[in-house]
């Protein structure tokens, strides 16, 4: 099939605001497709290569320029994803500009429409309302199945194009081979977010509290012998933690599926950043001085698997319960099960003052729900905010085409008398605040290259993140983990905002 009938489903999709009406698009569709093009078009409706990273981020599509179609052989399916596989494999000195020639050779090929889905595809930026929550739906309705199996299946397979070519091709009775099984990961459960303790204990009454560590959340399983880590995406990082593997041999269980969190400590007990427990699983080679240099740690919160057995259908409080009798207590989570706001909040305070993020309030007669961000879990953790000054932008892709959209974001510099760059950031962004910062940071333009405007740096902006982390890409040598806008600060000018000294001190 051609890439132009799964770009026309996308737009399609994207223009219509009901869900029935989405899901019956994705159906019609899903039904029409050759069974190698169902996992490449899974993918692509829910907004993911199947490649993962490819190397390609603005820069290079702006390095690769604009492309008028010059094939009379249109793209098919097939051909785009091998494109992309073949853009995925480069490597090594010359590496980007080949990745700006093969995207010049697959837009060349890509009709106007498929140059814009493609763009959007690669950049992460393909909001059509139909990611995989309705993508299930779809794949449920166009297969004849009901839509709890065809979501249990995709959860535990951890794959959900893979789930969907099998319920596609062989239906319900395909789908039973997807239970849990030991050294096969599965998606983990995820939390909602509440805005404070007292929120989460008014939603969930008597709540079991846990540290929430700001560490690789890992899955780890094992049967008789062997061990293996997963990682939140699934991916098999055993070798980059054997510290780890090692302890778990140690256990007396014939087999078991664990779900925690490792870090890297410092002497007193408090967690480094984050960005040095990646470190650690960004070790390729010498893995034997990485350990001896930064050891990690686990700490188990939820066990799912346990001899045989699987524990899904055991209340949370039964399972914590398991878990402890396997698991020695300094690898556990810190917890206490309390249905006391004032207990809530002093424990908040005991993680914070620890080194972690915030605190998890667990629902104790809960259930394990893989893959779902369940309002049984809920995460509370302070975020810290700064008033930065925007000092460029770049135009957006795909339903932020034609608006400003990824700010760079700076600090005030006293002693330079200028501002500093810590990262860019588009989340949190609303259409409204794109409308206007659009028109507002066109009138600050100063310059601008086919990809960016730069702007006088007038407008204040408050931005909310997670922690300030080492980074060799800007001038100062700090950068925002997971900035997101909140607000715009129209009541601030540049010289009130957060200087370059205030970042420092926040590390």
């Amino acid at each position: 099939m051609e890439l132009q009938a799964l770009a026309d489903t996308s737009r399609c999709v994207a223009e219509t605001s009901r869900r029935l009406e989405k899901v019956t698009l994705l159906a019609e569709f899903l039904r029409r497709l050759e069974p190698e093009e169902i996992p490449i078009a899974i993918s692509y409706l829910s907004g993911n290569l199947r490649q993962g990273k490819i190397g390609i981020g603005y820069a290079v599509l702006r390095d690769a320029g604009p492309c008028t179609s010059e094939s009379c052989n249109p793209l098919t399916i097939i051909e785009t994803d091998r494109l992309f596989e073949e853009i995925a494999a480069v490597s090594g000195p010359g590496s980007s500009a080949k990745r700006v020639r093969l995207v010049r050779e697959l837009m060349s090929r890509a009709t106007s429409e498929e140059q814009d889905f493609i763009q959007r595809l690669i950049v992460g930026e393909l909001r059509q309302g139909s990611l995989e929550g309705i993508m299930i739906e779809a794949l449920a309705r166009a297969a004849g199945i009901p839509p709890e199996k065809m979501r249990s299946a995709a959860m535990l397979a951890g794959d959900l194009p893979l789930a969907g070519r099998i319920a596609l091709q062989e239906g319900t009775a395909g789908l039973e081979r997807f239970q849990i099984h030991v050294l096969r990961p599965f998606q983990p459960m995820l939390a909602q977010t509440a805005r404070d303790t007292a929120e989460a204990i008014d939603a969930l009454g008597t709540t079991a509290l846990e540290y929430k560590m700001d560490g690789i959340r890992i899955q780890a399983h094992k049967l008789e012998d062997e061990v293996r880590l997963f990682s939140r995406n699934l991916n098999d990082v055993t070798e980059a933690a054997p510290e780890v593997s090692e302890l778990l041999l140690k256990i007396q269980a014939r087999s078991f599926i664990l779900d925690g969190e490792v870090l890297a400590l410092r002497e007193d007990g408090t967690p480094f950043p984050f960005q040095i427990t990646m470190q650690r699983f960004g070790r390729k080679l010498n893995i034997a001085e990485a350990r001896r240099v930064i050891p990690l740690t686990p700490f188990f919160f939820d066990i799912i698997y346990l001899d045989d057995k699987p524990l899904l259908s055991l209340t949370e409080r039964d399972r914590f319960a398991a878990l402890q009798t396997i698991i020695p207590t300094p690898c556990l989570i810190p917890r206490i099960v309390t249905g006391s706001a004032g207990e809530a909040k002093e424990f908040l305070a005991r993680a914070r003052t620890a080194g972690h993020e915030g605190i998890m309030a667990k629902a104790p007669d809960s259930h394990y729900e893989p893959g779902i961000r369940s309002s049984n879990w809920l995460k509370v953790k302070p975020t810290h905010t700064l008033d930065l000054v925007i000092l460029a932008a770049e135009w957006g892709h795909g339903r932020r085409r034609g608006r400003l959209s990824n700010l760079h974001l700076g600090a005030r510099d006293p002693a330079g008398a200028g501002f500093v760059m810590l990262g860019k950031t588009f989340k949190g962004l609303t259409d409204a605040m794109l409308e206007w910062q659009t028109k507002r940071l066109l009138e600050l333009e100063v310059s601008r290259d086919n990809w960016t405007v730069y702007v006088r740096p007038e407008l204040v902006v408050e931005v909310a993140f997670n922690e300030i982390q080492s980074s060799t890409q800007y001038p100062a040598g700090m950068a925002l983990r997971f900035a997101r806008v909140k607000r715009y600060r129209t009541d601030k000018s540049a010289d009130e905002a957060d200087t370059i000294e205030t970042v420092r001190a926040l590390r």
